[in-house]
């Protein structure tokens, strides 16, 4: 009992519990280390403030002038609380965050230290950060990758470096990160939805694009961590035989938060104040050592940054508490994955959720207005949501009991169902007074009475209303949050430009016509269209697999051919229309995402060798020799007869050697598959093999594995088990 296993128990047995005590004001800290614009106007004069504000609403360039201010007030502020540093923060298609650091560090013509930051430094870099990967768009010894400043996004201190929040693009400007695109999409939809807005309040200049998140986590001892290759190298146990207990008497969800967990969860709800990422919901998730928090909804941009942040927040505060955070969306096999559920909206400046019904019949025909779009929307593009939420580690999630399928469906409610088809029955033309009236009164205005008992949620849709937000419930617990709202932006930003451009057509053929007259004929006529995608059952279920197949929906079945979507026709010029994405970028996009797929399945493949034959088939070789002295010593006892005695010890070493044999089998023909899949040179065919001829050993391998775990003594196994990992706090 000397393995590295063991002695992990042992010090998670022996170690000292930490208890953090938040501070009794800890809400008067909010954003304390956030250049917000509160504390940015102390900094500048109200003519320089005014001039940001209004660059930052209206997209418009920053000048050398305000920028140079900008950038010592940004010093002043930052020296001000101990920062040495600034750096860059931005977010490339890795799926992490990248900063490189600078000292504020300085000379003068004489030789004298000084602390300096200009506005060229501020607005643009050129780091080095050539071997991020660009999908072709630059070559690696082309260096020169530009980090320009996000305005829009305040700079904030982490430790002792002042961040500032920035987008990575190539030297001819293409987008080389996630930031680049959400921002061009968060512009489009502003500019379709504002449009359509003013047909019912003309006061609307501006519709921003909001999305709350909520971050699903695993949290397991750090010591244990350390015996098991496969969640370091992977972020997911690539073997281990389920524990006897589970989430099967769902005694974990909602229940009392650990005492370990709750000083963790203390700890790092304070850093997320100092850093103005609103936290407002923890609780205990189905799975044990499952977890969640949530956050009070953002403006997308900065929601996106915040959620990116939290991530490199979360695992230095997991250090501190000797825990390790998984954001593997299955980590642990038989167990719920996580996920990272998409809560999207549109506000206008005005103060009014578009997906939200008001008090008047004219609100919620803009409500209906919106809502019908964005079904439409994502009718139209089921292809390009399905590839925003597809992954490796996705895959293992989705479509399982805690996930939606792959198939793309709404979800609304029977109520909304009933209001929709009561729109679609809508006398064609104008409408007479008296119908009018009636779908005034009983079937728009009734919508928010309606709404308060529309509470079920469907957890098996990936796409769900849930009374005055768009749920993506679909996309993984690793995701940046930049790629499904880029997408989710642009396709609604385009079914807005289309419903404007037939509302207009309608009034213009006939003069006579009255604007809400045309728009609830717009709306019937889309209506007719968007009940393929609605559905209300159960996503899990093989009769909606047939159904949907009737429906003509979309169905991926697997992440390489999900992700085609980004290059298809009709999406290429969707993209480049709404000048979100060109083709280039795109098709860029889609090499980045094919080469990671078939790294990732390639790690996990190498390690899973590693793991079988110089961990587990040593360990079951070691117990086997144990078996056989022990027969040797019965027929030592026992003579002839020794067979009766030790019948169950040779069984026993029968299962144990064909599990050894299987395992061994096994390994080398996954690695023959891999040598194979190496050699082809096209990413997509590459990614098909690693899918179709690669990760199919991954199963039948870990399953014999997983048998030796339950017939090799208990002592001389190397892994953590999961009873162990899931129940150790």
């Amino acid at each position: 009992m000397n393995n590295l296993r063991f002695e992990a128990l042992r010090k998670i047995a022996n170690q000292e519990r930490s208890v953090y005590v938040p501070n009794d004001n800890r809400f008067d800290h909010f954003a304390e280390n956030v250049l917000d614009d509160n504390k940015l106007q102390n900094y500048l004069s109200k003519s320089a403030f005014k001039e940001m504000t209004q660059a930052s609403h209206k997209g418009t360039q920053i000048n050398r002038s305000l920028a140079e201010q900008i950038a010592q007030a940004m010093k002043v502020w930052a020296l001000g609380k101990g920062a040495t540093h600034y750096t860059h923060w931005f977010q490339p298609l890795t799926g992490a965050t990248a900063e490189k650091h600078e000292s504020f560090l300085d000379f003068t013509k004489t030789g004298d230290a000084i602390a300096a930051l200009d506005g060229s430094q501020l607005v643009q870099q050129e780091p080095d950060a050539s071997s991020f990967p660009s999908g072709g768009i630059r070559n690696t010894f082309e260096a020169r990758g530009y980090t320009a400043w996000d305005p829009t996004s305040p700079a904030f201190l982490f430790g002792k470096t002042l961040c500032i929040p920035t987008i990575f693009v190539s030297y001819t400007g293409e987008a080389l990160d996630y930031k680049t695109p959400l921002l061009r999409s968060i512009s489009a939809i502003d500019n379709a939805a504002t449009d359509v807005c003013k047909y019912f309040d003309k006061n609307v200049q501006k519709v921003i694009p909001t999305l709350g998140w909520e971050q699903e986590y695993f949290l397991v001892d750090r010591i244990l961590v350390a015996s098991r290759p496969d969640i370091i190298l992977t972020g997911r146990t690539l073997l281990g035989h389920g524990s006897s207990k589970g989430q099967q008497l769902d005694d974990h969800y909602f229940g009392s938060i650990p005492t370990r967990i709750l000083a963790y969860m203390n700890e790092l709800e304070e850093e997320c104040m100092l850093l103005g990422i609103p936290v407002k919901t923890r609780h205990n998730e189905v799975a044990p050592s499952q977890f969640e928090l949530a956050p009070i909804f953002e403006e997308a941009n900065l929601s996106v940054d915040h959620n990116a942040l939290l991530i490199d927040v979360m695992k230095r505060v997991a250090e501190k508490h000797n825990l390790e955070v998984l954001f593997h969306e299955k980590p642990f096999a038989g167990i719920n994955g996580s996920g990272k559920h998409n809560n999207w909206s549109l506000a206008t400046n005005t103060g009014v959720n578009l997906l939200s019904p008001g008090k008047t019949p004219m609100s919620n025909l803009q409500f209906l207005t919106f809502f019908v779009n964005t079904i439409a929307a994502v009718l139209d593009y089921q292809d390009l949501m399905c590839a925003s939420m597809m992954s490796a580690s996705n895959d293992h999630r989705l479509g399982a009991n805690e996930a939606p399928p792959t198939i793309i469906s709404v979800f609304i409610g029977k109520q909304l169902t009933k209001v929709l088809t009561d729109l679609e029955h809508v006398s064609k033309g104008k409408l007479s007074p008296e119908e009018k009236t009636d779908l005034k009164l009983n079937v728009v205005g009734k919508i928010p009475e309606i709404l308060l008992d529309n509470t079920d949620r469907n957890r098996t849709s990936p796409f769900a209303f849930t009374g005055n937000k768009f749920e993506f419930r679909a996309v993984g617990s690793k995701a940046n949050c930049a790629k499904p709202m880029t997408v989710l932006n642009t396709i609604v930003a385009n079914k807005l430009e289309a419903f404007k451009e037939n509302v207009e057509k309608l009034l213009a053929k006939d003069t006579k016509m009255k604007k809400d007259d045309a728009i609830f004929n717009a709306l019937r006529d889309m209506i007719k269209e968007i009940s393929p995608v609605l559905f209300e059952g159960d996503g899990y279920s093989d009769a909606w697999v047939k159904e949907a197949n009737k429906r003509g929906l979309y169905h991926a079945q697997n992440t390489p051919e999900a992700l085609q979507a980004y290059v298809a026709q009709k999406n290429v010029k969707l993209f480049e229309e709404l000048n979100v994405l060109s083709e280039r970028e795109l098709k860029a996009r889609l090499n980045v995402d094919l080469e990671h797929y078939t790294l990732a399945i390639q790690i996990e493949g190498r390690t899973l060798g590693d793991l079988s034959r110089n961990h587990i088939i040593p360990t079951a070789i070691k117990y086997l020799n144990t078996l056989i002295e022990n027969v040797k010593g019965l027929k030592d006892i026992y003579g002839d007869k020794y067979t009766q005695h030790a019948h169950e010890q040779m069984q026993l070493i029968e299962r144990i050697s064909n599990h050894i044999a299987e395992i061994n089998t096994g390994v080398n023909r996954m690695i023959e598959a891999r040598k194979k899949g190496n050699a082809i040179e096209d990413g997509f065919e590459k990614s098909l093999a690693y899918c179709n001829t690669v990760k199919p050993y991954f199963e039948t391998i870990r399953y014999h594995c997983d048998k030796l775990e339950l017939l090799v003594d208990n002592s001389l196994w190397p892994l953590a088990k999961y009873r162990e990992l899931l129940f150790s706090h």
